[in-house]
């Protein structure tokens, strides 16, 4: 009997080690698949930035640029770029926008913005024709880019990247438009991936492009 009790003792206690093993095997497996499964982040570290949850991508798009040429997808790959929709008769947000973007423009190094770009989206084309575009981006900064589309190519590219815009009549055939006030950030894939919020600190922002060209 004692043999017995003897025995069932040293069968609990070697139960005891493989539960303990077994728990610390399960703990490492799962650390090495949280681990490997995680993504990496998509965007560096931004004082006035916001990271998606995830990416999102792009769609085909093609508009006018204020030059003459074309502005597409492709031309949101290879660099970071950063997107404002607006339009040039914007009382109040477009211009205190540009503006803080054109100081941290100019604060950035060469090699900075050769990794970067910065488009405007105008969400007015019956009034902002080409030569209008240009000199209100260029007022700026030269590097800027200017465009535009129709509606319907401006409805499917802001609805794809979470932009909204209407128009609202005034008098005597007037009218303002509502838009989002936050810039896009688009990474070198072209993959929309997160925004900048205002307000817009011109230091903040150069401080935030100069670390996005850094990266990646």
């Amino acid at each position: 009997m004692n043999i017995a009790r003897s025995a069932g003792r040293v069968s609990a206690n070697w139960l005891i080690v493989i539960a303990a093993l077994a728990a610390a095997a399960g703990l490492w497996f799962g650390a090495r698949l949280f681990t490997t499964t995680t993504p990496a982040p998509l965007l560096p570290p931004l004082q006035a930035g916001m990271a998606f949850p995830a990416p999102r991508e792009v769609p085909a798009f093609e508009l006018d640029r204020a030059d003459g040429g074309k502005l597409s997808q492709a031309d949101w790959r290879g660099r970071w770029t950063i997107v404002f929709f607006g339009y040039t008769h914007c009382p109040d947000i477009c211009p205190t926008t540009l503006a803080s973007f054109g100081q941290a423009w100019k604060k950035l190094d060469a090699a900075a913005r050769e990794r970067l770009r910065f488009d405007f989206i105008s969400v007015d084309p019956a009034r902002d024709n080409p030569e209008q575009l240009a000199r209100y981006v260029g007022h700026f900064d030269k590097d800027f880019v200017g465009a535009t589309g129709s509606d319907e190519q401006l409805t499917a590219l802001t609805r794809a990247l979470g932009i909204m815009y209407a128009r609202e009549q005034g008098e005597a055939g007037s009218y303002t438009v509502d838009h989002s006030a936050s810039v896009l950030i688009i990474d070198p894939a072209g993959r929309e991936v997160g925004l900048l919020r205002p307000p817009f600190d011109a230091s903040q922002i150069a401080a935030d492009l100069q670390t996005l060209a850094r990266s990646q």
